[in-house]
């Protein structure tokens, strides 16, 4: 069994599964709305259940203000103020030469009025361009807003190693980096997992179940024409840079049998996999409704045996990684998976 709880910091621990919020922005969907009623409904669920840590960003249109709610109910029905948010601070590509520190405490309090809080749990920092200079000054305008006590803990999000580095180098207190990390996307593994457990940096990862792609619902299938949602789009690339479309049907199969050995789902399995890797502490998992909160739980009373681990390894190195370190396919101008990212989000 894996303890739902985990420690990032002496002082602070979070979910081992985080529920994720970016398929409930605006911008997600590439038809029709969400109801979220049922949404609300779930996230009152999932807190009373110890799934009390949630994934948000700035840029996450709308997702904010509902987590708020979320809080405010809580608080008013049942008096509790047990709910932790992950939020992060991501300025907008066309606005990175002009960031400082009164745009970087402009949307840190923002977040704190969206999300009814007081203090921020955990900020995680992005920063498109590398290129762009000014990134250890707006980590440090970071700093000073934690200091003010506006922010508990900082991390950052879609760093590649050779930046975390810099960053720490510089002072920024590091606590975690949230990055793409699932049997499909292996990159942390070229670098990054190494840095982390150096510098007792913790993995949050997205991606676990690559959009939806890892479920029996797949299960021989061919490959779609049409994709209902970012998600898929985003992840049938990775499929298409890793195991391919046929590999991906020898991969769901594979953990299938396994999830039945083990008393569990496919889904399951993909998300053991990834919290049993080493400098992982929890693995975001995008929640909708109700009916994913069942699943959820079969993560915390079920195992996988580190021979399980060892068989879906095996398969994967029999097949290619996405090339580079974390989201640097997606920084590249140009690339498949550049082309789909929306890089301005701030003023939608």
């Amino acid at each position: 069994m894996t303890d739902k709880q985990i420690a990032l910091t002496p002082d602070y621990s979070a979910c081992r599964i985080i529920n994720g919020g970016w398929q409930l922005s605006e911008g997600h969907k590439l038809q029709g709305t969400l109801d979220f009623d049922p949404v609300l409904k779930a996230f009152h669920q999932l807190a009373d259940r110890g799934f009390n840590t949630f994934d948000c960003a700035d840029i996450y249109t709308g997702v904010e203000d509902l987590i708020g709610k979320f809080i405010a109910e809580r608080r008013k029905n049942s008096g509790k103020d047990d709910v932790k948010v992950h939020t992060k601070f991501v300025p907008d590509l066309s606005m990175l030469d002009q960031v400082d520190y009164d745009y970087v405490e402009r949307i840190i309090i923002r977040s704190l009025k969206r999300l009814n809080k007081e203090r921020l749990d955990l900020v995680q920092f992005h920063w498109w361009d590398y290129a762009i200079p000014g990134c250890i000054d707006i980590a440090g305008h970071l700093v000073r807003l934690q200091e003010k006590g506006l922010i508990d803990n900082l991390g950052t999000t879609n760093f590649d190693t050779e930046h975390l580095q810099q960053l720490v180098d510089a002072g920024y207190p590091l606590v975690s980096n949230q990055t793409q990390y699932s049997v499909l996307d292996r990159r942390p593994e070229r670098a990054m997992v190494d840095f982390c457990l150096r510098n007792n940096v913790k993995l949050l990862c997205y991606g676990s179940l690559a959009g939806g792609f890892l479920s029996e619902s797949w299960l021989g299938k061919a490959a779609p024409e049409k994709l209902d949602n970012r998600s898929l789009v985003k992840y049938r690339l990775v499929i298409d840079d890793s195991v391919g479309w046929d590999g991906y049907q020898q991969l769901l199969m594979l953990m299938k049998q396994i999830g039945e050995q083990r008393g569990c789902s496919l889904s399951n399995v993909a998300v053991h996999y990834v919290l049993n890797k080493q400098a992982v502490a929890s693995a975001i998992v995008g929640t909708r409704s109700e009916r994913h909160i069942q699943s959820n739980e079969k993560v915390f009373s079920t195992q996988l045996l580190a021979e399980d681990i060892q068989r879906i390894d095996d398969f994967l190195n029999q097949h290619a990684i996405p090339a580079g370190e974390p989201f640097g396919l997606e920084r590249e101008e140009g690339n498949k998976h550049r082309n789909i990212m929306k890089m301005n989000l701030n003023d939608e």
